[in-house]
């Protein structure tokens, strides 16, 4: 990891040939990887070859195989003593495949060179498969997010079609879901006290399949949610919907129950998970004796662009108590956040700069969430019995602590390391938890925090994600109303000016998510235009396992009310509200002016080709909010035959029009 001349057995081998520098004749574990060797903790497969390795167990890994030969990379080994572990790499193979559009990718930023086709669709499945046919008895352990993602009935985007779990179409014989440090230990724990591995019934975190006859292994410490079964999902969208309701919630308790769920003639049990690792056992993980280097056998065929990307970064934590409604962080991390210690941390930040190619620069201190670091409950008793899915929406928990002072202060002991010239931090930010609009107990550890980034952190642009204006669609994103990110917005500049620093603010953006109409694509490049911004970079929606929006798209009801949620899913019209986010470009216009006529909304007309961008201090739709006849609220209730509002609010950003909701 240093500026030092590595031997070849710093890295697991991944050749016979490495096996024997090893010392070893044999393998206790085969691990099979759809990306490349990168030896770093930021890539899962080298974590687990790591954990393997420290727990004195004799690893090898086959990195990218050919799966359309004689399948000489799956028997190169052998048979490994315990099990094959199989993992698709640090993405879903099929988001790493294919566009919004199932356009497929070119590149591969997991493969040397970014050269695609070194994998195949649905590795988990074909890894596995291959395995199940050349080694029978020998057992399969499955992993990483696309087998962690897949672990019950789901929806695939790609064939558009229901399909049951991934042990049920992998073969595999036991499923380790999220973060796997903690089951795996378990697992070899018991495998060495001689256990067979089809005896693994009871260790937190995993799921395995049971045929329908057999009983289902008791645990007085559990109990038990019965799932609709797989057969009833594709007969009914809502008994579909339904299950993600308890999926979810019980993938984010501190003391979940397991879940069961019959298909194929199988039942398939999952147990609860693991609580969140603590800063001993998260440190105990990024300590490892990474070489935090690709494996040298990669040399000729180029550099890997993901780790480009991420060689010079720290990872401070895990997990993300967001919940946003399209995201799979604290699906697959947890909602609760894993910290590492400032020790680990500031250790890892004095090793990156001793490697070959530093230049004073770490591209990002971050995790998932930048600004979460350290974040929790502040009686945990509460938070063990919460089932709620976020932390902060539809407001941010009176229980949740959320200073942002020991991240200002561990920036600062960065800053503080003289080979440091600047740390960037690239993650995301949640502004949101930057705002005492929306986060009304924040503290002034967040005005501190901002301008700590803003001056040091930010190389000329500051990157949030509002995702979209709409409050019905940000209701179904679980994201703040967009009020709150014109107050961000408003101490953004305050802390740019103070500072003279002229900096950009870049903000991301959904089309087509579930809830999101064409008026509202309108209305949000009418918003963001009035503010100043020109979009370039935006997202269409992409339906990936084991999200909300993804259930919504596919059955037509949200998980949680069962009420039917509308949404653009023909190319067409997924098309159409993605093009109003570029109304500046000439080839547009014409366009955007058919349609709003044709929706019958000239003011979103005026606003968005007629009139010229102002300073975004102060919208042209807040100067114009009591102005009933220009309202655009006031436009869709007439369209709809609804009654006009009978409260003006200049609060509401969507036109400025309110309903009173006092009850009646």
């Amino acid at each position: 990891m240093m500026n030092k001349q590595h031997d070849i057995t710093d890295w697991l081998p991944i050749t016979m040939d490495e096996v024997r520098k090893h010392g070893w004749e044999e393998l206790d574990v085969v691990i099979i990887s759809g990306d490349a060797y990168v030896d770093h903790p930021s890539f899962g497969t080298a974590v687990i070859g790591r954990i393997l390795e420290s727990e004195g167990l004799r690893v090898a890994i086959v990195a990218q195989p050919n799966w359309q030969d004689d399948l000489r990379d799956f028997k190169k080994f052998g048979t490994p003593k315990l099990f094959f572990g199989i993992t698709s790499g640090c993405m879903d193979t099929m988001v790493n495949h294919y566009t919004a559009s199932k356009r497929r990718r070119s590149t591969d930023a997991y493969t040397p060179g970014g050269q695609s086709g070194f994998r195949p669709d649905y590795a988990v499945n074909v890894y596995s498969n291959i395995l199940k046919e050349l080694y029978p008895e020998t057992p399969i352990l499955i992993g990483g997010i696309e087998a962690s993602l897949r672990r019950v009935t789901h929806y695939d985007y790609w064939s558009d079609q229901l399909v049951p779990n991934i042990l049920e179409s992998s073969k595999a014989d036991l499923l380790v879901y999220g973060m796997g440090e903690q089951p795996l230990r378990e697992i070899i724990g018991l495998l060495r006290k001689g256990v067979p591995f089809h005896q693994l019934t009871m260790i937190k975190q995993t799921a395995y399949l049971k045929p329908i006859e057999e009983d289902i292994p008791k645990n007085k410490n559990w109990k038990d949610i019965t799932l609709n079964s797989h057969e009833k999902c594709l007969e009914d969208k809502k008994a579909y919907a339904a299950n993600f309701k308890h999926v979810e919630q019980e993938s984010n308790k501190t003391f979940a129950n397991r879940i069961i769920q019959e298909g194929c003639g199988k039942n398939l049990i999952i147990n609860p998970p693991f609580q969140t690792m603590t800063e001993s056992e998260m440190d105990e993980s990024f300590d490892l004796p990474y070489t935090r280097l690709p494996h040298p056998k990669y040399k000729k065929r180029g550099p890997i662009p993901a780790y480009e990307m991420i060689k010079f970064s720290i990872n401070m934590h895990r997990g993300c108590f967001g919940g946003c409604s399209f995201c799979t962080i604290s699906a697959h991390q947890g909602k609760f956040i894993a910290s590492r210690s400032e020790e680990s941390i500031l250790k890892e930040v004095e090793q990156v700069t001793e490697m070959e190619g530093f230049k004073g620069y770490i591209s990002d201190l971050g995790g998932p969430s930048a600004n979460m670091y350290k974040m929790k409950g502040i009686d945990m008793a509460i938070c063990d019995k919460c089932v709620s899915p976020s932390c902060i929406h539809p407001v941010v928990c009176s229980n949740l602590d959320t200073n942002h002072q020991p991240m200002t202060d561990l920036y600062r002991k960065v800053d503080a390391n003289p080979k440091v010239k600047k740390a960037f931090v690239g993650s995301g930010i949640r502004y949101d938890l930057l705002t005492k609009s929306y986060n009304k107990k924040a503290d002034d550890s967040i005005d501190e925090y901002l301008e700590q980034v803003l001056t040091r952190h930010v190389s000329g642009r500051l990157k949030v994600a509002p995702e979209h204006t709409a409050p019905e669609t940000l209701k179904i994103m679980r994201k703040p109303d967009f009020k709150h990110f014109h107050e961000f917005k408003k101490k953004f500049d305050q802390v740019d000016k103070k500072y003279n620093l002229n900096q950009q603010l870049i903000p991301y953006f959904i089309s087509s998510h579930p809830g999101s109409e064409v008026e509202d694509m309108a209305n949000l490049a009418c918003e963001t235009k009035e503010m100043g911004f020109e979009l370039e970079q935006v997202q269409d929606f992409t339906p990936t396992p084991m999200t909300v929006a993804t259930v919504i798209y596919y059955s037509g009801y949200h998980p949680y009310t069962l009420k039917p949620v509308k949404t653009a899913i023909e190319k067409k019209d997924k098309e159409k509200q993605n093009r109003f986010f570029f109304w500046h470009k000439k080839e547009n216009r014409d366009w955007i002016r058919n349609e709003l006529t044709k929706a019958e909304r000239p003011d979103l007309l005026k606003r968005l080709l007629e009139n010229k961008p102002n300073s975004g201090q102060k919208p042209q739709w807040l100067k114009d909010a009591h102005d009933k006849k220009g309202d655009a609220q006031d436009f869709k209730n007439k369209k709809k035959g609804k009654r006009p509002p009978k409260k003006y609010d200049s609060r509401d950003h969507k036109g400025g029009l309110q309903k009173n909701r006092k009850k009646r």
